[in-house]
C-alpha cells in the first residue's frame, strides 16, 4: 500500500487555525451553492456532501491530531453522519497521509538519540500504515522484524485550540447541535491525551496481552521497551491482511467465522471480566494470519467502573427490559431520566431507549446472531435516522447519561460493524449481573 506524504505538519496555532477556517469558508461556499440549486428544485444535498466530505478529510489529514482523531472517530458511527463523510474519514484509520522520512529521524533523534539506522540493520523510507496521531515503520534486526509506531510531532499541543475551531464546521457539516457534538470532542480530548503517551500504551498493551493470551485463534505481537519512548512504541513486525482486506477476501467462510467469533469473544472477555477493554475497533486495529486474529494496537482502553458496568448491562436483563418501574428506575440510575422531565417526556424518553436496548441487545437473546442479515443493520440506522431527526427529542437530550457509555456504545458499534463485515454468525452470551 502507497501512502501519500507531506514533508510538514502546521504546528502553531495561527497557521493551524487558518487552514481550519480556509475549510470554514470552503463549506460555507459548497453550502450556498447547495441552497441555489435547492431554490431551483434540485434538493439533492449528495453532491454537496461528496465534495465537501473530500475537501475537509485533506485539511483534517494534514493537520493530524485533534481533527483527524474526530474524522477517525465519527467514521465508526455511520447512524450519526452522512455515508459520503464516513467513506472519506475512514481513511484515517490506518491511510492517512504519511510524514516523510526526515521528520521521522527527527523525532527519532529527540527520543532515543540515534539515527533510525544506528539501531536497526534496515529501516523503511516509508511508512507502511499511518493513522490519525502516528505512523508505522518497518525495520529488522538480525532475524527479527518490528512494526515501530512514530507520533506526529505536536498532535497535543494545539489540541484544544482546534476542536475549538473545528466544532463550527462540524456542527455545520452534520447538522448536529453542540450537545451531540460535545461528548464526541470531549473525549477526542481526553483519549488524545492519553493516546499521545505512548509510555502508558506500552504498559496497557503488555497488561492487556498478558490477560487476554488464553483467548481462542487471538494473538498479540511482543512488545519491545528497549526500542520505546514517550513518542515511539516498538513490537514485532506481524504478517498478514488487515482486518477489512480479509473480509473482502475470497477466504472461506468457516475461517471467515472462526475469525469473527474470535473477535467477539475477545471484546466479550475485556469488557465483561477485565473491564477494561480496547476501544477502538476499526479494522486498522486488527490482522489476519494464517486464519488467525492479531491485535494489534492499545492506544485507545476504557474501563469500566462496577456500578456503570452493573446499571448499563443491567437495562438488557429480561426482568428489567420488560418491566416498566424497574426499566425507568435503571434510567434514572444511569441518568438518562431526570426529576426534572415532565410526565409526558419521561414516557417518550423511556420508549425510545427501550427500543434502543431491545435493538442492541438483540445478539444477545438468539443462541446464533446473523450479523451478516443487513436487514439487522438497516433497523439500527432506521432507529438512528428516527432519533435524530425528532426535534422534540432533540430538545431533552441535554446532559443526559453517563460519559462512560459514550465508549461503550461506540465501542460496540464497532464491533458489530467489524463481525458484520465477516457475515459472522455469533454466539453471545448475556452477562449476568450481580
Amino acid at each position: 500500500m502507497s501512502l501519500k506524504e507531506q514533508t510538514s505538519i502546521p504546528k502553531n496555532k495561527i497557521s493551524r487555525a487558518g487552514r481550519l477556517a480556509q475549510t470554514g469558508v470552503k463549506v460555507g461556499v459548497n453550502y450556498l451553492k447547495y441552497k441555489t440549486k435547492a431554490m431551483m428544485g434540485d434538493d439533492d444535498k449528495s453532491e454537496f456532501h461528496e465534495v465537501t466530505a473530500k475537501q475537509t478529510y485533506e485539511t483534517f489529514s494534514e493537520l493530524k491530531g485533534g481533527p483527524l482523531k474526530l474524522a477517525q472517530m465519527l467514521s465508526m458511527d455511520r447512524n450519526l453522519i452522512p455515508d459520503q463523510y464516513a467513506d472519506q474519514f475512514s481513511q484515517a484509520q490506518y491511510k492517512a497521509p504519511a510524514l516523510t522520512y526526515p521528520l521521522v529521524v527527527n523525532t527519532f533523534q529527540k527520543e532515543l538519540s540515534k539515527h533510525p539506522t544506528e539501531l536497526f540493520d534496515s529501516f523503511t523510507n516509508k511508512a507502511v500504515s499511518a493513522a490519525s496521531i502516528g505512523q508505522v515503520h518497518q525495520a529488522t534486526l538480525g532475524d527479527k522484524t518490528f512494526a515501530i509506531k512514530i507520533q506526529y510531532p505536536g498532535v497535543a499541543s494545539s489540541l484544544k485550540s482546534d476542536l475549538a475551531i473545528v466544532k463550527p464546521i462540524a456542527m455545520r457539516l452534520f447538522q448536529l447541535d453542540s450537545k451531540s457534538l460535545d461528548p464526541y470532542i470531549k473525549e477526542v480530548e481526553e483519549r488524545l491525551l492519553e493516546e499521545t503517551n505512548y509510555d502508558i500504551e506500552l504498559e496497557r498493551s503488555q497488561f492487556l496481552a498478558e490477560q487476554s493470551k488464553h483467548l481462542k485463534h487471538t494473538h498479540f505481537p511482543n512488545f519491545h521497551p528497549e526500542f520505546s519512548s514517550q513518542r515511539i512504541l516498538t513490537m514485532d513486525w506481524v504478517e498478514g491482511e488487515q482486518l477489512d482486506t480479509y473480509a473482502e477476501s475470497d477466504a472461506n467462510d468457516a475461517m471467515k467465522q472462526q475469525i469473527a467469533q474470535a473477535l467477539w469473544d475477545f471484546y466479550h472477555h475485556q469488557i465483561h471480566t477485565l473491564k477494561l477493554f480496547h476501544a477502538d475497533p476499526h479494522p486498522g486495529n486488527f490482522k489476519v494470519h494464517n486464519d488467525e486474529l492479531w491485535v494489534l494496537d492499545f492506544g485507545c482502553t476504557k474501563g469500566l467502573e462496577e456500578r456503570f458496568y452493573c446499571d448499563y448491562f443491567g437495562l438488557m436483563q429480561p426482568d428489567v427490559l420488560l418491566h416498566d418501574a424497574k426499566f425507568r428506575a435503571v434510567l434514572r440510575k444511569l441518568g438518562l431520566l431526570l426529576d426534572s422531565d415532565s410526565p409526558r417526556e419521561a414516557d417518550k424518553l423511556t420508549g425510545i431507549f427501550k427500543e434502543s436496548v431491545a435493538l442492541l441487545s438483540k445478539p444477545f437473546f438468539e443462541e446464533t446472531f446473523d450479523f451478516g442479515d443487513k436487514t439487522y443493520f438497516d433497523s439500527l440506522a432506521a432507529f438512528g435516522e428516527r432519533t435524530r431527526n425528532d426535534s422534540e427529542l432533540n430538545k431533552l437530550n441535554t446532559s443526559r447519561g453517563n460519559a462512560n457509555a459514550l465508549y461503550l456504545n461506540r465501542t460496540y458499534f464497532g464491533l458489530y460493524h467489524l463481525v458484520g463485515s465477516l457475515n459472522g454468525r455469533i454466539k453471545a452470551e448475556l452477562p449476568t449481573i450481580p
